[in-house]
């Protein structure tokens, strides 16, 4: 598959899956590039430069909140990030759009060759 194509999908679900991650508790940027990895076998593998322009943005949104942990010892401060209460309403509107959008397309690709549109 030409990269320029599988590129811009993943481009339009950064944000939901990051939002879907941060349901569960609130993580720092390198743990959501390691679980997207991960959970995508491989798929989403993201650079710090393409991950945390998405954050500020989410952040500027109100859709996340951030804070930075205390230190401990020889350990660096991270910058943890929570899903917000506007981050909640919006992934849920995400996935129904989502699922929407991804059934609309199954209908098109799965549809018989010569099939009748209706439009005459």
């Amino acid at each position: 598959m030409k990269p320029k194509y599988e590129q811009q999908m993943k481009k339009g679900v950064l944000e939901m899956l990051v939002l879907q991650l941060l349901t569960e508790k609130e993580k720092y940027g390198y743990q959501l590039i390691c679980e997207l990895k991960e959970k995508s076998g491989g798929m989403f593998l993201l650079k710090e430069g393409t991950l945390y322009p998405i954050l500020y943005r989410m952040e500027d949104d109100g859709l996340v909140v951030s804070r930075w942990s205390q230190p401990k010892g020889k350990e660096v401060s991270k910058k943890y990030y929570q899903l917000a209460e506007e981050g909640r309403d919006t992934l849920e509107e995400l996935k129904e759009l989502w699922q929407t959008f991804s059934g609309n397309v199954e209908a098109i690709l799965g549809s018989r060759a010569g099939a009748e549109d209706g439009c005459t």
